[in-house]
């Protein structure tokens, strides 16, 4: 993270670039630098749409926390299809089911 960033809760400043992607009132020149940003945190900028979801690991995590994500955005009518085949495959590789 740059010096503007230091400081900050990582789980905000990625969120503030990942919304500043979907906003359509900001120019194409921010939504590059948040893309720049969030490539430089270790985030993926792609998903099924297009931009945004930041796909980091899951190192110090709680496990049980992580599964309860994964069931949910598979009973979520708003995740794709996609999202919802990723969700499946890592609670299978966590033994989770």
């Amino acid at each position: 993270m740059d010096s503007a960033t230091e400081g900050k809760n990582p789980g905000n400043v990625i969120g503030g670039h990942k919304a500043n992607l979907h906003n359509p009132n900001t120019s194409q020149k921010s939504k590059d630098h948040s893309r720049d940003i969030l490539e430089d945190i270790g985030s993926s900028t792609k998903s099924s749409g297009g931009r945004s979801m930041a796909h980091g690991d899951n190192e110090g995590k709680n496990p049980d926390n992580v599964a309860r994500g994964y069931k949910a955005a598979m009973s979520n009518p708003n995740v794709s299809s996609e999202a919802k085949e990723r969700a499946g495959h890592k609670l299978e590789e966590m033994g989770a089911d």
